[in-house]
C-alpha cells in the first residue's frame, strides 16, 4: 500500500484532533503546551504606578478548617495565587511555584486559593508531592482582586503594594522572580 503525501498529512491531522478531542490525553498536552508557554512568558513587575491594597477583610479556611485571616499579611511579603485542580495552566506553573515556596516559604506568606474541594486538592497535592498549604474563600475577596481567570498570581510587598500581577502561567522560579522577592524581603 502507497501511502502518498497528502494522505499522510491527513491522517495526521486526524490523529491531533482525536487525540486533543479525548479528554484523557487532552489534559497533559494542555499542560506539556502551557508549561513551554511559562518558561518563555516573563513576568511583569509593576515598577511604574504601584496599586495598593487597601481592603484586608479576607478569610480563608484550610482543609483542618482553621481560619486565615488575610489581615494577618498586613507587613509581609505576600504570593497569592488563585488556581484549581482542573486547570492546565494552574497544573503547567505549580512546579515552579513549589519550588519557589521551597525556598521562601519562612520568608514570604504564600496563599493558594481555590474553590475546589479538599476531596480534589488533597491527592492533588499528594500526587505531585506538593506540599504547601491550601485555603478556600469562607468570605469574598477583595474587589480588587477580581478574579476573572485562573491561574492569577499577585506578588505583594510589605506595604500592601502590588509587585506582579500576572494571569496565566508563568515560570515563577525565574531569576526575575527571585531577585524581585530577595529585593523586597531586604
Amino acid at each position: 500500500m502507497n501511502i502518498t503525501k497528502p494522505k499522510l498529512k491527513n491522517i495526521v491531522f486526524f490523529i491531533l484532533v482525536a487525540v486533543l478531542i479525548i479528554p484523557q490525553t487532552r489534559k497533559p498536552i494542555q499542560v506539556l503546551l502551557h508549561k513551554a508557554i511559562a518558561f518563555v512568558r516573563p513576568v511583569s513587575v509593576n515598577d511604574e504606578k504601584l496599586t495598593k491594597i487597601n481592603n484586608y477583610i479576607w478569610k480563608l479556611t484550610d482543609k483542618d478548617n482553621s481560619i486565615f485571616d488575610f489581615e494577618d499579611t498586613k507587613g509581609k511579603v505576600v504570593l497569592i495565587n488563585f488556581w484549581a485542580t482542573w486547570c492546565p495552566p494552574c497544573i503547567a506553573e505549580m512546579p515552579s511555584i513549589q519550588a519557589l515556596y521551597n525556598d521562601y516559604s519562612d520568608k514570604v506568606q504564600f496563599l493558594f486559593v481555590t474553590t475546589d474541594g479538599y476531596s480534589e486538592v488533597d491527592p492533588f497535592l499528594a500526587k505531585n508531592n506538593y506540599t504547601f498549604k491550601v485555603y478556600r474563600p469562607v468570605t469574598d475577596y477583595p474587589e480588587f482582586f477580581n478574579i476573572t481567570t485562573i491561574p492569577r498570581t499577585f506578588l505583594i510587598d510589605k506595604e500592601g503594594n502590588v509587585i506582579i500581577d500576572e494571569s496565566g502561567a508563568v515560570n515563577w522560579n525565574s531569576h526575575k522572580v527571585r531577585s524581585t522577592i530577595d529585593n523586597l524581603l531586604k
